[in-house]
């Protein structure tokens, strides 16, 4: 080959690749764009584990799109109030919340489905229906008429029966309790004479110490010791009936979530199944170590009795007889959730139930 026609060849070659990189970079350019959203959380940071997980899907976006997807996280009160989260989605003030769907129940019952209701399922019962019941499908059909698309972004496990200022053995005793108690569960145990109250968490322990309340629930041992309920209300009760497997939800404006690509709509729902899992395990890392010390620091464990446990669940299904009579959007999604829940409580109870209860035995014995 000649001089002549070398250098015609590779020139041309070299003209090829320039135009193919020139390609390349407004492809790569339009997969990748900036994109920079506002996230508000229902949750104070003094809640490290509960509002770290929208932290923690932040920084998941940023380091898988070299920082083009930039999610920004405020803590409840910086922009909206915590539970003003999902309104604030909805309207577009901002383009993401982080919060728990319950919140939002006074509205629709529905919404609380998508989180927890008493006696529906535990922390991996709910994930399993999510994933793969058909749970996250069938919530988006309800989001989406709110202008909405959510994922699950969290969970805490069971949640604590609550702490209460005197001993509660029977249903006799619940008559007249003034308790600080989620909006859903409030509902149930209004039935059976307890007077519920909605008090911001910040409150609770000065309404418990004056006696304004006679009892408060909030969430489990690792939150529960950084409020200090043990010096004013020292029977710590379990369990949480009413939040048997919480799901605390990532919601995105909806408009704006159909505007990313393809892509980052992968990685979000990605980050945010991570995010979910996440939070469930930091709470069972940190749980064990914190409700030792709440017991050495005086907190008296008890567990609800049968009896009001059992008159806890039918007072439940009372509600949700009302409820599906006349809602048929909530009915849809709890007769999933049933459908579900009988079979799971069937397998849970062979392999799982069995050696879980074996090895706490041999806890007890001191034998581990």
């Amino acid at each position: 080959m000649d001089r002549r026609s070398f250098i015609r060849k590779t020139g041309a070659a070299g003209v090829g690749a320039a135009a193919a990189a020139a390609l390349a970079a407004p492809a790569i350019a339009q997969s990748s764009p900036k994109v920079t959203w506002r996230m508000t959380s229902s949750f104070p940071k003094s809640l490290d584990t509960i509002y770290g997980g929208a932290e923690v899907l932040a920084k998941m976006l940023s380091e898988a799109t070299d920082g083009n997807f930039n999610v920004q996280v405020f803590a409840a009160g910086e922009i909206v109030p915590g539970l003003q989260a999902a309104d604030a989605t909805t309207a577009g003030t901002v383009e993401a919340c982080h919060t728990v769907a319950y919140y939002y129940w006074g509205k629709n019952p529905t919404w609380a489905l998508g989180a927890a209701v008493p006696f529906a399922l535990n922390a991996r019962g709910m994930n399993a229906w999510h994933y793969h019941g058909g749970g996250i499908e069938l919530f988006n059909e309800f989001l989406g008429t709110q202008g909405l698309v959510g994922f699950p972004g969290g969970n805490t496990g069971v949640q604590m029966g609550g702490w209460f200022r005197k001993e509660i053995n029977t249903v006799a005793d619940m008559q007249g309790l003034k308790m600080r108690i989620g909006g859903f569960a409030g509902k149930v145990v209004e039935k059976l004479g307890v007077v519920p109250q909605q008090i911001a968490g910040g409150d609770i322990y000065p309404a418990l110490e004056k006696g304004t309340i006679d009892a408060a629930e909030w969430v489990g041992p690792y939150d529960d010791e950084k409020l200090g309920f043990q010096k004013v209300a020292p029977y710590y009760y379990y369990p949480g009936w009413w939040e048997g497997g919480p799901t605390v939800h990532f919601m995105f404006n909806k408009a704006k979530y159909e505007e990313l690509p393809a892509a980052y709509k992968s990685l979000l729902r990605t980050a945010a199944q991570a995010a979910d899992a996440d939070m469930l395990q930091k709470y069972d890392y940190k749980n064990p170590t914190a409700i030792k010390s709440l017991v050495a620091n005086g907190a008296q464990l008890r567990p609800f009795s049968q009896e009001i446990l059992q008159a806890c669940f039918e007072k439940s299904n009372e509600v949700y007889a009302e409820m599906t009579a006349n809602n048929p959007e909530f009915k849809k999604i709890w007769d999933s959730i049933t459908g579900f829940r009988k079979d799971y409580y069937l397998n849970a109870q062979v392999a799982e139930y069995n050696y879980d209860t074996f090895m706490m035995i041999q806890q007890r014995n001191g034998k581990l």
